[in-house]
């Protein structure tokens, strides 16, 4: 039985003065960190909060974010890392729903301040929270408690609050130090987002193994290879516009990077070009493909040596299963669809999560007999390798982040130039999938300019979210029987000779 105490035990027991954060020019040893957890929950105490209470988070990565991270669940508390690309309303909808008590923040939270009892601004307040007598962590919690809720897409248009427990976030932890063993002597540039459930896999690993993290903020390339150069990364994770940002970069402007030894991606497709740009500019590195969901805490297949399949057809594969995880593919009638056929991806392990809060009916869906069906369509070859070939859920995923396209239709829908919409997702270079929408409007509205439709969409929802292109179209949209738009149709144009497999 482990809680998120022990990974910081441990590494305070064999690496108490080995510097275990670097951020921006501070640094901070393991025993440090220690005390900074332990404090930190005596502030967060201080206020008024006790067992089970929420603290949300609003920051880019940082190291008030990785003590936060850790510090809270340790605590007993709840963390709650809110996206830093989510509009207002979908932050406030996550502040409400889950009943956050405190938002630590490193921007003018606005309106979100009447959401919460207190506000901690990482600049001004945060280390006057820690002015206090440390607390003791780990009391009256166990691998069942809740240690944090991730809000992803919903296809009601709503986020859903994915519950993981401790056990399931310690239990992927492993699973990922099984697959991808880390060691004290790894340097692992913290690139992707925190308030992503991937964190936890990078940030726990490194301080269970009492190796280094070294914190960026908000992605830039340039950034990214200097702190690589500067600190001789040996590990990052990222989605794969991330890998495409720093391997252009990198070709562009070359920076000695051969302390890299794994690049690790996951997220979203990614195009065999860009692991290809990424093996050329960074020859040293593994590259190694993850995949699950925010509900599997978040991994659950692997594909190690990706740079040595580009010329293979597994290099289409997500890989197999991780070690502690169960993965089968069933057919619709719940049997295991034969090897070679399409079924859908069902997943089954201590990473499963808890469920969505305070959403017993969309749980009841997902989760059955103790296993999570992904909503996502794919086969299992002869030696157990994934291949993902669609998704039931109509989702997009775009740089790494789920875009539901009933979402954004929901808002398309709310112009009232608007008489019929449909969102899906188009092949981006960058981005994996861009999101894309067919408008029929009124017949008032005949001229309409779609650029006005995709500002008012960016009023309402995140950037990520918002239609890259609208066409518009005056004829209806092309339906099945029972009247349900055939998104096929309107999708095949974009994706002819092109893999629309999710990778």
């Amino acid at each position: 039985m482990h809680t998120f105490t022990d990974p910081l035990d441990r590494a305070v027991q064999i690496a108490a003065n080995k510097i275990a954060i670097i951020d921006e020019g501070q640094s901070f040893t393991y025993a440090e960190l220690k005390l900074r957890c332990q404090r930190l929950v005596a502030g967060l105490c201080k206020l008024g909060l006790s067992q089970g209470d929420r603290v949300a988070i609003l920051a880019d990565n940082c190291h008030q974010y990785i003590e936060t991270y850790v510090a809270v669940p340790a605590g007993g508390l709840v963390v709650v890392p809110l996206n830093t690309r989510h509009a207002e309303p979908e932050l406030r909808y996550a502040l409400e729903d889950s009943g956050a008590k405190v938002l630590l923040t490193d921007r003018d939270p606005g309106a979100l301040a009447e959401v919460v009892d207190h506000v901690i601004s990482i600049a001004d307040d945060y280390e006057a929270l820690l002015d206090n007598e440390p607390a003791d962590l780990g009391q009256g919690i166990d691998e069942t408690t809740l240690a944090g809720l991730f809000y992803t897409g919903g296809t009601t248009g709503k986020s859903k609050g994915v519950m993981l427990s401790h056990r399931n976030l310690i239990a992927n932890t492993f699973h990922w130090l099984t697959s991808v063993p880390q060691q004290q002597s790894d340097a692992f540039l913290v690139m992707a987002p925190l308030f992503h459930a991937a964190g936890s896999n990078g940030v726990l690993g490194s301080i269970w193994t009492g190796g280094l993290q070294v914190t960026l903020g908000s992605f830039v390339p340039s950034k990214a290879l200097e702190l690589i150069e500067e600190h001789g990364i040996t590990m990052t994770l990222g989605v794969p516009a991330m890998l495409s940002g720093i391997a252009e970069e990198q070709l562009a402007n070359p920076r000695q990077t051969d302390t890299l030894r794994a690049i690790g991606h996951g997220g979203s497709p990614i195009a065999t070009e860009v692991l290809r740009r990424t093996h050329a500019a960074f020859p040293t590195a593994e590259l190694i493909h993850v995949y699950g969901a925010t509900e599997l805490s978040p991994l659950t297949t692997v594909l190690r040596n990706e740079q040595d399949l580009l010329d293979h057809d597994r290099a289409r594969s997500c890989g197999q299963s991780m070690t502690g995880t169960e993965i089968r593919i069933l057919a619709t009638n719940g049997i295991e669809a034969p090897r070679g056929e399409v079924g859908e991806v069902v997943v089954r392990g201590p990473n499963v999560m808890v469920g969505y809060w305070n959403k017993p009916e969309q749980t009841s869906e997902v989760l059955k007999d103790g296993a999570y069906w992904t909503g996502d369509l794919g086969y299992m070859d002869d030696e157990g390798y994934v291949f993902l070939v669609d998704r039931s859920k109509d989702m997009i995923v775009s740089g790494g982040e789920n875009v539901y396209c009933t979402e954004v239709e929901e808002v398309l829908y709310r112009h009232p130039s608007v008489l019929e919409a449909a969102a899906f997702g188009v092949p981006d270079d960058k981005w994996g999938e861009a999101v894309h929408a067919v408008v029929v409007p009124r017949k008032e509205y005949h001229n309409v300019d779609p650029k006005e439709i995709i500002e008012f969409c960016r009023e309402h929802i995140a950037g990520y979210k918002v239609p890259k292109a609208i066409d518009i179209q005056h004829e209806p949209l092309p339906k099945s029987g029972p009247g349900k738009v055939l998104k096929r149709e309107l999708r095949a144009p974009f994706w002819e000779g092109k893999e629309s497999s999710v990778n």
